[in-house]
């Protein structure tokens, strides 16, 4: 019988999390992506959905999508979520909704 490999990224489920120490250290794991940022506003892809990030001299101190983490530092004022994240079904799933 043939072995069969599969690929471990391929496999990986992300939790996703956040931790916030004293409005100045967010800890963001279950990243797929960074949409955009400056000092003002960052825009992170989460496995909960598009994660926006409101402050004043935000900096993310440290990015590794293939970890899914990221660590943001500066003056957090705010934080929301965009819509959940959609699951994408076949075509006749997306017809008859």
């Amino acid at each position: 019988m043939p072995e069969i490999k599969v690929n471990e990224n391929a496999m990986r489920i992300r939790s996703h999390a956040i931790r916030i120490d004293n409005r100045e250290l967010m800890s963001v794991t279950g990243v797929k992506d960074v949409e955009s940022f400056n000092e003002q506003e960052i825009r992170l892809v989460t496995e909960a959905g598009i994660l926006h990030i409101e402050g004043m001299e935000l900096h993310m101190t440290k990015l590794n999508l293939d970890d899914g983490q990221v660590i943001v530092e500066g003056e957090i004022i705010a934080m929301e979520y965009d819509e959940p994240p959609q699951e994408r079904g076949g075509m006749f799933s997306r017809i008859f909704r």
